[in-house]
């Protein structure tokens, strides 16, 4: 399902909500990943310092020369990786259409295989 049909639904959800007192928002997790090239960046100097439930930033990089589907994976300001390349294009387009998309980290693994150390999810918000 594309993220588009995901945002209708959501705004269905919540105006089948709207009445419920006290209603907050719907996530709805549309993605779970590993963290691409964290190898290259910041995850190792601030490994210390993630924790599961810690909120990441996603920007898109149109311009990447190596994929124009880039979404980069930021913590606290700070380049951690990115979408991986095989599972980035929906959340490319999410982003380039505005849509309220959220990401956190999942889990966190003391794994030598830098695509086994990170795994985060991407959230649509309703």
């Amino acid at each position: 399902m594309r993220l588009p049909l995901l945002s209708a639904l959501g705004a269905l959800i919540g105006l089948a909500l709207a009445p419920c007192a006290g209603a907050e928002s719907i996530k709805i997790v549309v993605q779970r990943s590993p963290l691409a090239g964290s190898q290259y960046y910041a995850a190792s100097r601030v490994w210390n310092e993630i924790r599961p439930g810690d909120r990441l930033t996603l920007t898109r990089e149109p311009g990447n020369r190596h994929d124009r589907n880039a979404v980069r994976v930021d913590w606290n300001g700070q380049q951690l990786g990115y979408v991986p390349r095989a599972e980035n294009r929906a959340v490319a387009r999410a982003l380039d259409a505005g849509e309220a998309l959220e990401a956190r980290v999942a889990k966190l693994r003391d794994d030598a295989n830098p695509w086994r150390r990170v795994e985060f999810e991407v959230y649509l918000r309703l």
